[in-house]
This record gives C-alpha cells, structure tokens and sequence, in this order.
C-alpha cells in the first residue's frame, strides 16, 4: 500500500469518527465500510461492493462527508467512489462487521433482553427499531426528530406529532422511540397504544358492571403513570367525544408533568374534522413532521436492507425492477419482496429479473392511464362532476379540481394542451395556465401535495 493511500486509510479512520456524531446509524453499512484505494491532489477515492451505495451516498450524505474532511484535515477534500463487484462479497462481511462493531454483543444482548422483559408492558413489536428504518428525502426530517426524542425524551419536541399516508413508516419511528429508550433509559416506562384500542377499552370499562370509579381510575392510571406515551392513528378519535375527552386529560396530566408524548395521524391536526379545539391545539403545540412516499433511490434502499436482514440473495436489478413497479408505499415494498422471496424458496431457485416478473407480472397488470379516468378520480376526489370540469364555473373547489386533473394528464399522459383543452372545452392557454400554476404550488402547499399523492394512489401511477 502506499504512502499515499495509507494516509487515506488514517484520514478516512479519523473521519469515520466525526461522522458518527451526524450520520444516523442506519446509514453506517453504506459508508463504514468504504475503502480508501488513492489519494491524489486532495481528492480520495474509495472502492464500494455496493453499487447503490453510490448513490446513497451522493444525495444523502455528501455533504457530512466532506464537512467532516474538513474539520479533521482542515482541507477541502473530495472524493470519488467506484464500485468493483469483485469486492462485493469481501466488503458484504466487512459490512456485517460494521454492524457487529457498532452494535456491539453486549449491547444487543442487552437490548434484547430489556426489550423481551418489557415488550409485553410497553405494547412494542421487536420488529420496529431505528437500525432497520431506511432513511431517504421523504423522511429524513421526520427520523431524525424521532431519534433526537428518543435520545432526549421528554427535554424537547414535545409533543411530537408524525403524520402521513398509510404504509409509509408512522408506527415503526414511533415505535423505534420506545425500543430506543427501552435500551438507553431501562428505568422509564413506555406504553404505545393504537387508538382504536383505547377506544374499546374505554367502551369496555364503561360498559362493565361493579365499581365503575375504581376501574376507570385502573384505566386513566395505566396511560398517565408513564414517562413516555406512543399514541398511534390519532384520527380515529373523531366523533368519540368521551375518548377525546379522556385522552385531553390524559395529554394535559403527562404534559404537565414534563413526560413525552408521541402521537401519529394520517393527516394534520386541523383536517381531523370533528376534533375539539382544545385537543387539536395541544397536538399543535410541539412539533409537527410529515412522511412522505419513499423516492425510487429510498425505494431500493428499502427492498436491500429487507434482503440484508432476511439473508436473501435479491441482485440489484431485481430491486430496481420493484421499486420502479411498486411506488405507494413501504409496506407494499415489503408485502413484494415477501412474494418474490417466499416463491423462490418454494420453487427452490435462484432469485433473478425473469423471475421477479414472471411472478409479479406487472407489465402484464399495467395499464394505460387515460384522461377520461383522470378527470374522474379528480371529480370524486373533489366531490363534483366531470361536467362541472368542462363548465365555465370558476368556484375555488371546480377550479382546484380542474387544474390538478390538467396537471396529472399533462404529466401522465404528454397529452398537448391542445388535446387536453379540447377534452375540457378550454382553450389552450387556460391548460397552460392551470398546469404551470399547480406546478409552482406543489413546491410550497404541502396539503396540495398530499391531494395529488393521493389521487395519484388512486389512479394506481407512480407517488
């Protein structure tokens, strides 16, 4: 090795370090295991097994590579990353020893044991903790409010609120707080719950006969006599103005009381319509973070890490061909790779292209989004009619459903805006006008985003 490189293995060992104080440790497998191979005119290149940790690597964590660079060397160095398959099995095992190293026997066993020990109190699933969330743009800012509750929980982002679609990760970061203060705080007492079953076990603390006083003390006991309280799918709460009520004491006796509240919600505070004010401001008075559908890069980083911890063999152009398919949310990555997996292993073959898509069929399932289907899963969304659409009505929520449906098509479909104006009996420039203004809106109207998301679901297209 030469004098060169070897100065980039001492570099790169004392940049590791300065990187576990911003890089989650989700992300160790990408980047511990890089291998400094040249170091010339400030610039290092590395040898990765890995080939999408290429690109993981350059839209998540460039710049707290070359920042961490900087305050070890004092120097603006760059660096370059090539990927030898050759070193893909070499650096796999390098990788395992990653993750032995930073979650170290003890540590795990530990872990394990206060985990399986309180599991049953705390209402946890094992299966969701911070070392198998994958972190991309649609969720970056959520997990790492997440992490800094569960390092810190109850000094700040109190209450946290996660809101987002089905499927998309509310319960495992939510969760992955209690597994990470089961760990690193075993005195604190958790207790996650679904609000659907708060709800019954209300109903049946009331419904039940004997000392109603005694047991519904029993009741608001169990989820006030805690440091830390995961209140999963708060949405489900609307209407049921007896559990509201209980759970607005509930939130206002932990508050006061300098505890950590966690709730999750598949939407914002203010769009839960039957939600009581004082309730919806007190959700409202701490943090709110959102979830967004995973991006094609989060995608297949996903269907890896599920390949890595189930010890499948999944090449990477089967992952890619997934991810390019099946775009909604996580858990429908998983329910596929769960398929695919599951078929392999009873067909006892190797996992391969051919055979992800003659099982999948997705080309064959696939099919051709139209304007007319547009126009009307926007009409339904919105509540009007296709007739409406086509109407010289300008009221803001025909207007809005217009405009989304002329976005959608032009995107959907390269449909000219000649051939969408005709379709909406419009002329050209009002198409223009409406798909440009949409265009700019998504940027800043996050519940804009969340419409489009969800027609686009609707509409079976690519989030």
């Amino acid at each position: 090795m030469g004098t060169a490189v070897n100065e980039a293995v001492e570099i790169w060992d004392s940049v590791k370090e300065e990187l576990k104080k911003t890089v989650p440790e989700t992300s160790y497998p990408w980047i511990m295991p890089l291998e400094p191979v040249g170091f010339e005119d400030d610039k290092i290149t590395f040898l990765t097994g890995a080939s999408f940790a290429v690109q993981i690597i350059r839209k998540h964590h460039y710049k707290q590579i070359t920042d961490a660079f900087k305050a070890v060397t004092g120097r603006d160095i760059k660096f370059d990353i090539i990927v030898d398959s050759k070193k893909s099995e070499e650096l796999k095992k390098q990788t395992e020893k990653i993750n032995k190293k930073y979650f170290d026997k003890e540590t795990r066993e530990r872990a394990m044991d206060n985990l399986a020990i309180m599991q049953s109190a705390a209402n946890l699933n094992l299966k969701y903790k911070f070392e198998n969330f994958v972190v991309g743009e649609n969720n970056k800012m959520a997990h790492a409010v997440a992490y800094e509750v569960a390092k810190e929980p109850c000094k700040k982002f109190n209450p946290l609120f996660i809101y987002g679609g089905s499927g998309l990760g509310k319960t495992h970061l939510m969760q992955a707080i209690g597994h990470y203060i089961i760990t690193h705080y075993p005195k604190m007492k958790i207790r996650y719950i679904k609000t659907e079953e708060y709800v019954n076990e209300l109903i049946n603390n009331l419904r039940m006969g004997g000392n109603s006083a005694e047991r519904m003390s029993k009741f608001r006991q169990k989820y006030r006599n805690v440091d830390v309280l995961l209140i999963d799918d708060i949405q489900f709460v609307e209407s049921k103005e007896r559990t509201m009520e209980e759970i607005f004491h509930t939130f206002d006796t932990l508050y006061n009381k300098n505890k950590q509240i966690v709730i999750t919600s598949d939407r914002l505070p203010k769009d839960i319509p039957t939600l009581t004010d004082r309730l919806r401001s007190r959700f409202e008075m701490g943090i709110i973070v959102d979830l967004q559908p995973p991006d094609f890069e989060t995608r297949v980083a996903i269907l890896k890490n599920l390949a890595s911890h189930e010890r499948t063999e999944m090449p990477d152009d089967v992952c890619e061909y997934i991810a390019k398919n099946f775009c909604d949310n996580v858990r429908e990555l998983e329910g596929v790779f769960n398929k695919v997996s599951a078929y392999a292993s009873i067909s006892g073959v190797p996992i391969t292209l051919e055979f992800a898509k003659s099982t999948l069929k997705c080309e064959e399932n696939k099919k051709k989004i139209t304007i007319d289907e547009i126009a009307k899963v926007c009409a339904e969304y919105y509540n009007v009619t296709i007739k409406d659409l086509k109407s010289t009505q300008r009221s803001q929520t025909i207007s809005l459903a217009r405009q989304v449906a002329v976005y959608l098509t032009r995107e959907t479909t390269g449909m000219s805006y000649v051939n969408i104006g005709e379709f909406f009996e419009k002329k050209h420039p009002t198409m223009l006008f409406s798909y440009e203004k949409i265009k700019q809106e998504l940027i800043t109207d996050r519940r804009l985003r969340e419409d489009v998301r969800e027609i686009k679901q609707a509409l079976k297209l690519e989030v």
